[in-house]
C-alpha cells in the first residue's frame, strides 16, 4: 500500500515538474524548441490535473480530499518554475562541487514537496475504490514512462 502512495506521489509530483524539466538546457543548444513560458507550463500542469482527476472519477465524499492534492501538486509545480529561472538567473557554475551542493539542495527542496504531497495525497488514496487505485496505477506508470522518456530526450 506504501508503495502505492509512493507512486502516486511520485506521479503528481511529474505531473508537475516533466515540462519545467525541459528547460534545463540553455535555449542556445536547444533552438529548434520553443521557449516554454511560466504560463505554458502552469497551463500544462493544470491539464494534467484535470486528467488525473477526470480518470478518478471521484465520489461527492472523495471529492473533499482533492483541494489539498492539487494544491500540493501546484505547489511542486511553482517550486520548480522558481527553481528553473534561479538556474537561468545564476547562470551554469563552473566549480563542481558548487554544482553538487546546488544539486543536493534541490533534491532537498523536492523531498520535502513529495512529503507534504503524500500527507495531502493519503487521506484522497484512502478513500479510492480498487477500480480508481487501478487508474491512479495506470496513470502513474504512463506519468513515469513520460518522464523517463523526456529525461533521456534532454539528458
Amino acid at each position: 500500500m506504501w508503495k502505492t502512495l509512493i507512486a502516486g506521489t511520485a506521479m503528481l509530483m511529474i505531473a508537475g515538474s516533466t515540462l519545467a524539466s525541459a528547460q534545463q538546457s540553455p535555449p542556445a543548444e536547444r533552438p529548434h524548441r520553443a521557449q516554454l513560458t511560466a504560463d505554458d507550463v502552469a497551463a500544462f500542469v493544470d491539464a494534467r490535473i484535470a486528467a488525473l482527476k477526470a480518470a478518478l472519477k471521484l465520489t461527492p465524499a472523495q471529492e473533499k480530499n482533492w483541494p489539498a492534492v492539487e494544491q500540493a501538486v501546484r505547489d511542486i509545480s511553482k517550486d520548480r518554475i522558481a527553481e528553473r529561472e534561479a538556474r537561468r538567473v545564476a547562470g551554469q557554475r563552473t566549480d563542481v562541487t558548487e554544482r553538487l551542493r546546488d544539486r543536493a539542495d534541490a533534491l532537498t527542496t523536492r523531498a520535502a514537496a513529495l512529503r507534504r504531497l503524500a500527507d495531502a495525497e493519503n487521506p484522497l488514496y484512502q478513500s479510492l475504490d480498487e477500480a480508481q487505485k487501478r487508474r491512479f496505477g495506470m496513470a502513474l506508470r504512463f506519468a513515469a514512462h513520460r518522464r523517463r522518456a523526456e529525461a533521456h530526450t534532454h539528458g
